[in-house]
């Protein structure tokens, strides 16, 4: 299985299309309302059928389930309500069967405070794992070591009563934040790594990959000249009214990376993609982790998960990814489990939601980067509305009712409209209900009907493989003086001329200087036409040309 020799695959994530499962909503096979890894096994001839490269899977290790997995607290099991390890072989066997690569979830930056080392760790203070956390002695007075704010509200200190100490956590308490100053965690964290690898796997989404380290002085964040809520934090929560310069983003994180990539590379056809959250200054960040070519093989932000579905604001995106990420890659997505579902972002009503559902789709599979999708977004689900009491998150919990949490965008998957549950489970009850709604966007009413946004989700991706330029080719964007959003994508002798219009009424575009269409690339489910000098389009449209 190892080899120092590069495999002929090696780069398949540059460009790849990665579907993300989160297990407990996928589809349940032993009746308990949860979802389960032998219902993903299940499931895997939908994902393989949309033409996708790789699935993702949210945390399904040994944990309390505080959030929802990603507490965990054993980082080489398989907690029991998704299931045993032989499951996940033969998940991982099915998967790769398909063509499927398998990309797992690392939480590293935090335990549970269930594992095993952090019951040794608070234990005292002169154990041989009393420093694998980040602890720290009171101020004089009794309060914490200094004002680090929690993502997921309040302070990011929780007292032990047994080491009389303060312990840093970046999210619930019950997430204490692990120590990565110490080699020794280091090696603990390699290691559990290096037995998924041994295991097959594809490569590792690392959740929030910036924040492995922290200020060995611990001091005192500053406050942010501007406030970047909204962007790692809602705008109800003050985490984003620090600048976060010591509770993260530490110079040392860079070493550790290497580790990491080390480890990797002694493995064909490994990749990383890194979750980083870190305000304003998230394109820096990505670019130190991705370049030269010994670290992360690519990140994601937050930038495309927001509300703006604007020729500015994607161009602007872009643009600004190209010029500070000069040596390294990006994985773009307009939704995963932690934001409100894309569709209600970017559809002003739920009428235009299916035409939204599918220029989204068709704007994502030709920037340039590799993509992410979010289950049930082939379907155009939109965000569920929740009642109070159904609510799991703590985060949407604690901040409710400003900030209603990420249930809404983690209930279960539709799949058959005239099941209960939509035949997501057989259980009187589901971990979290099934919208009226969503039920009838189920796939299998949707597979019926060549024009539902499924149909459209297949027709798209398949587009985007027929097309070398849009999956590793130069993208360059052009002025205009209508509100577009156009580029092209080149490769080799192949360059395609795209114009999006993304607002609510027609456009009639002038071809940009340079640019001569040679012959219009039918889109799937859009058929715009092109004249010899002048796009015309409809609202909420795209035009595809060859130029040449």
């Amino acid at each position: 299985m190892k080899s120092t020799d590069k495999a002929a695959g090696a780069d398949w994530w540059r460009g790849a299309v990665i579907y993300q499962v989160y297990p407990r909503s996928f589809q349940d096979t032993d009746a308990n309302g949860l979802g389960d890894i032998k219902g993903i096994t299940r499931r895997l001839p939908h994902i393989a059928s949309l033409g996708v490269d790789a699935i993702w899977l949210a945390p399904f290790f040994t944990s309390p389930m505080a959030d929802m997995g990603y507490d965990v607290a054993d980082y080489c099991d398989v907690d029991p309500i998704f299931g045993t390890l032989a499951d996940f072989d033969e998940m991982m066997t099915a998967a790769h069967a398909l063509g499927l690569k398998v990309i797992i979830d690392q939480v590293i930056s935090h335990t549970s405070d269930r594992h095993p080392w952090f019951v040794e760790s608070r234990a005292s203070r002169d154990n041989p794992k009393a420093d694998w956390y980040v602890w720290a002695n009171p101020k004089p007075d009794g309060t914490a070591p200094n004002n680090w704010l929690s993502i997921f509200g309040g302070p990011g200190w929780e007292w032990d009563g047994v080491r009389r100490q303060y312990y840093q956590h970046n999210f619930l308490t019950s997430q204490p934040d692990l120590n990565f100053h110490n080699g020794e965690v280091q090696n603990a964290v390699l290691a559990a790594v290096k037995f998924w690898l041994d295991r097959g796997v594809d490569g590792f989404r690392l959740d929030t990959v910036n924040y492995y380290f922290c200020d060995k002085k611990l001091r005192d964040n500053p406050p942010a000249v501007v406030a970047t809520s909204g962007l790692d934090a809602p705008e109800s929560n003050p985490y984003g009214m620090q600048n976060h310069l010591h509770d993260k983003t530490q110079p040392e994180n860079i070493g550790f990376l290497k580790r990491f990539r080390k480890l990797l590379d002694q493995y064909e056809g490994r990749t990383t993609v890194g979750e980083v959250g870190d305000g304003a200054r998230s394109l820096q960040t990505v670019a130190a982790y991705t370049s030269g070519g010994d670290k992360l093989h690519m990140c994601y932000t937050f930038d495309l998960l927001g509300r703006d579905f604007t020729p500015e604001h994607f161009r602007r995106c872009v643009t600004d990814f190209q010029e500070n990420v000069t040596d390294g890659w990006v994985c773009w997505a307009f939704s995963n489990h932690d934001v409100n579902r894309h569709v209600s972002r970017f559809a002003e009503t739920e009428a235009e939601q299916p035409r939204v559902a599918k220029l989204a789709i068709s704007l994502l599979s030709t920037l340039r980067g590799s993509i992410c999708l979010y289950q049930g977004e082939e379907l155009g689900l939109p965000e569920a509305e929740l009642a109070f009491e159904d609510l799991r998150d703590p985060y949407g919990i604690r901040f409710w009712p400003a900030f209603k949490g990420r249930d809404g965008c983690r209930t279960p998957m539709p799949w058959e409209a005239s099941r209960v549950h939509a035949g997501f489970t057989t259980a009187e009850k589901s971990w979290l209900p099934v919208p009226y709604q969503h039920a009838g966007l189920a796939v299998d009413k949707q597979e019926a009907d060549p024009q539902s946004v499924l149909h459209h989700y297949r027709e798209t991706l398949a587009f985007r493989k027929q097309h070398a330029a849009l999956v590793d080719g130069d993208m360059i964007f052009l002025d205009t003086k209508e509100d577009v959003l156009a580029f092209t994508r080149k490769k080799g002798s192949e360059t395609l001329f795209f114009v999006f219009n993304l607002s609510r009424k027609p456009a009639k575009v002038a071809l940009p200087k340079g640019i001569e269409v040679a012959k219009t690339v039918p889109m799937p489910g859009f058929d715009t036409a092109s004249a010899s000098d002048m796009v015309t389009l409809a609202a909420l449209d795209v035009f595809c040309g060859q130029v040449g």
